[in-house]
C-alpha cells in the first residue's frame, strides 16, 4: 500500500483558518497555540513511516515555540508595567498642583514690570558674573554684570528693562549666567526657577508642570517644594541698581 503524505493538505487548511481574521484578539493568541499543538501531532500522525521527524527536528521547534510564547508575555507584561508607571506618574504630577516649586530651569516671565526670580549657585568663588537675558528669538536683550560672589546659592529678579533702560513687552524670556573663576577660567552655572503649579500636560508619556505664569517645567526637574513666604538676606556686596540679587543664605 502506498503512503500518502497529508500533511501538506493538512497545514493548508490550518493556514487558512489562521488567516481569516486580520484582527488580533486574545483568543485567537489562544488560537495560534493550539493550531501549533495540533500541526505538530498532524506531522507526527501522518509522517512517513520510513523517514520519521528527527527528534533534534521537533526538539527546535518545540523550543522555537517556547521562546517566542516567552517573548510574547515579556512584551504583554512590560506593556502592563509601563501604564502603570505612566498612571503612578500622572497621579505624582497632579500632586504639585497648587504647590509652590522650584526646578532647574532658564526662563523667566515678565508681566507689567515684574519678573520671575532666577536661582543661581557656585560650589567655588567665582570673581565675575555675567547674566545675559534673551527674547523669544533668541537675541540679548540685557546684559548685567553681578560681580565676584562666594559659594553659594543666589537668587537674582530683574527689572523688565533692556539696555537702553525701556521696559520690554510681557512674555517669556531665557537667562544665561556665565562665571569666571580666581584661575581665570569660565564657569557654567546651573540655573533654577520656581513659581506656583496650577496644571499638569503630558506629552511623549513625559509630565510636564504648568505653573500660572504660563512656564512649564518637566515634573523630574523638580528639585524642592518651596514655601513662597520664606525671606531671602540682601547680598551686601551687591550695589546694582539693574535689578534685585539677594543671597539665599544656602
Amino acid at each position: 500500500m502506498g503512503y500518502v503524505d497529508t500533511t501538506g493538505i493538512y497545514l493548508g487548511q490550518q493556514e487558512e483558518r489562521l488567516a481569516a481574521s486580520n484582527t488580533p484578539t486574545e483568543h485567537e493568541t489562544s488560537l495560534d497555540q493550539d493550531a501549533f499543538l495540533s500541526i505538530l501531532v498532524a506531522q507526527l500522525t501522518h509522517q512517513d513511516p520510513l523517514n520519521p521527524m528527527e527528534d533534534t527536528e521537533m526538539t527546535s521547534q518545540l523550543a522555537e515555540f517556547s521562546s517566542l510564547e516567552q517573548l510574547t508575555n515579556i512584551n504583554d507584561g512590560i506593556s502592563t508595567l509601563n501604564e502603570t508607571m505612566s498612571q503612578s506618574d500622572i497621579l505624582t504630577a497632579v500632586s504639585f498642583i497648587g504647590k509652590e516649586v522650584k526646578a532647574e530651569g532658564y526662563k523667566v516671565s515678565l508681566s507689567e514690570g515684574n519678573a520671575s526670580t532666577i536661582y543661581y549657585g557656585f560650589g567655588e568663588t567665582v570673581s565675575s558674573i555675567i547674566m545675559n537675558i534673551y527674547d523669544s528669538e533668541g537675541a540679548i536683550v540685557r546684559t548685567v554684570e553681578l560681580g565676584s560672589k562666594e559659594s553659594g546659592t543666589y537668587q537674582y529678579t530683574w527689572d523688565g528693562k533692556d539696555e537702553d533702560g525701556e521696559l520690554l513687552p510681557d512674555g517669556q524670556y531665557g537667562v544665561g549666567i556665565l562665571g569666571v573663576d580666581t584661575g581665570g577660567d569660565y564657569v557654567m552655572v546651573q540655573t533654577e526657577i520656581s513659581g506656583k503649579v496650577d496644571g499638569v500636560v503630558t506629552e511623549d508619556g513625559t509630565q510636564y508642570l504648568r505653573l500660572e505664569d504660563g512656564r512649564f517645567i518637566n515634573m523630574l526637574n523638580v528639585k524642592e517644594v518651596v514655601d513662597p513666604d520664606a525671606s531671602a538676606t540682601v547680598d551686601a556686596t551687591d550695589t546694582s541698581d539693574e535689578g534685585n540679587d539677594t543671597d539665599t543664605g544656602a
